[in-house]
């Protein structure tokens, strides 16, 4: 079932704007479809004994990509330690949003996956796998580039990036995710192969870093 078309453009207009400055970009939009790219991609391999309410995961990746109205809202969209928070507002903000609109019944539905995402074991099966999708988002060249982009925008650069990869290698950082980050199996073979390719990036990195003198 597709989206109510003033459902859609009150979302659209609402990822338009991508911080409390008042920027404006694709960002979020992008960053919502995608993540319904990658449920779908979850979807088909199987994983869902009773199928995938399209909708309200739709909704759901929606929710999840607008942007919090705090000062730690950076780590909030970045951290799997903070979902609790980023869900729990997502739903606060979706319900504000688009209350006007007379979609109760399905905005409920959002609110109630939303709460069960951040569960260590969630009820639904479409909350496991929504929960699966948010944690791949750390993974792999995608996860790198979004570590970037967090650094850049608090004054930090390529260097304290490496350092972090690093860092994250030593303590066991990615395996402790592998353990404990994901419901379904599929999910975790996915971000297994995608954390091999984030390593390839990351030596590269470190590579050209030492070349310049910068470790």
């Amino acid at each position: 079932m597709a989206l109510p078309k003033d459902l859609t453009a009150r979302l659209e207009r609402a990822l338009a704007v991508v911080d409390d400055q008042g920027t404006r970009g694709t960002r979020l939009l992008e960053d919502a479809r995608r993540l319904c790219g990658r449920i779908g991609h979850l979807v088909s391999l199987g994983l869902l004994a009773e199928g995938v309410d399209s909708t309200a995961m739709e909704v759901c990746c929606f929710a999840l990509q607008l942007p919090l109205k705090t000062k730690s809202s950076l780590a909030a969209k970045t951290s799997r330690t903070n979902l609790k928070e980023r869900t729990e507002q997502s739903a606060e903000m979706l319900i504000s949003l688009v209350a006007d609109l007379g979609h109760d019944e399905l905005i409920e539905q959002v609110s109630r996956l939303l709460a069960d995402v951040h569960q260590k074991r969630p009820i639904s099966e479409q909350a496991r796998l929504l929960a699966d999708a948010l944690n791949l988002e750390d993974f792999g060249v995608t996860g790198l580039v979004l570590q970037m982009v967090a650094l850049t925008r608090q004054g930090q650069g390529v260097t304290m990036l490496a350092d972090g990869l690093e860092k994250r290698e030593q303590y066991g950082y990615w395996e402790a995710r592998l353990n404990d980050g994901f419901h379904f199996e599929a999910s975790r073979q996915l971000a297994r192969k995608r954390l091999e390719a984030a390593r390839k990036v990351a030596a590269l990195l470190a590579a050209e870093l030492k070349e310049d003198g910068a470790r």
